[in-house]
């Protein structure tokens, strides 16, 4: 993303640390928030794996360690959700989830209204089924 750590998401958000918390914040709400069980159906029974995953995907894409690129390989987004069927419905969760999980975790106004835009391309390309 952008080799000046100190000018990349990730730095603003506080890093390593940060993104873990804002992983677990997310998962916690899909979780146990009733507006987010249609795309809590969509994971399995145990998140530890889907949070481990989210954590090292956001890493790379937030512009810190590639860990999820390091592990394996490309992301291939798209072709990793095609089982899945994600609408509009599931787009809107998922954003609502973020959202609420980077206010949750105090993101900072700006930031977190850059970072749900950049969500919002990410996870309208992720659709894959007629609303």
């Amino acid at each position: 993303m952008n080799e000046n750590n100190d000018a990349t998401p990730y730095a603003a958000l506080g890093g390593d640390t940060a993104v873990r918390r804002l992983v677990d914040r997310f998962y916690d709400l899909m979780d146990t928030v009733p507006e987010y069980y249609g795309i809590r159906k969509l994971h399995p029974a145990d998140l530890s794996g889907s949070r481990d995953k989210l954590y090292m995907f956001l890493s790379g894409w937030l512009g810190g360690p590639s860990l999820y690129i390091e592990k394996y390989g490309h992301p291939m987004l798209r072709a990793r959700h095609l089982p899945f069927a994600i609408g509009v419905a599931e787009r809107d969760a998922w954003l609502a989830c973020m959202l609420q999980a980077m206010e949750d975790e105090g993101v900072e106004e700006a930031l977190r209204a850059a970072l749900l835009k950049a969500f919002y391309g990410t996870a309208d390309w992720m659709r894959n089924k007629p609303d």
